[in-house]
């Protein structure tokens, strides 16, 4: 069992700051946003492919415009991916938070997907379900 609290902290917490606060304008905050996107499957599949593959470009977060860079993190199993993913998840989000799976990121692994079509992703999916 991957601990998904040690691997955002070595890892994530760089930018995304203890507990996924964000460092306003520069990097968003997870807390109490990513668990919500989570929430629809489009949602997840979209989370899995950011952390496989990076992000980078001018997004907008809890109304605040950022631009920025995420490396992908492909690098690291399914299963540590998963459980940070599930960690973000439960970060301020009420009732039970989404779970992510190895199984389900080995699925989205398959097909890389490059920066624009991210970005791309993102706006189908505010679209569809609006981002907090």
């Amino acid at each position: 069992q991957e601990d998904g609290l040690a691997i955002y902290n070595s890892r994530c917490s760089v930018c995304h700051q203890a507990a996924g606060i964000g460092s306003p304008g520069q990097f968003p905050p997870l807390s109490g946003r990513v668990g919500k996107i989570a929430g629809s499957p489009e949602g997840k599949t979209y989370l899995m492919h950011v952390v496989l593959n990076g992000l980078h470009g001018a997004l907008e977060a809890s109304d605040v415009s950022y631009m920025g860079y995420m490396p992908p993190f492909k690098s690291l199993t399914d299963e540590q991916l998963a459980a940070v993913l599930t960690y973000v998840s439960s970060l301020n989000t009420p009732g039970t938070p989404p779970i992510f799976s190895a199984d389900g990121l080995k699925a989205v692994r398959i097909t890389p997907k490059k920066a624009n079509e991210i970005l791309s992703e993102r706006e189908a999916l505010d679209a569809l379900h609006p981002l907090p």
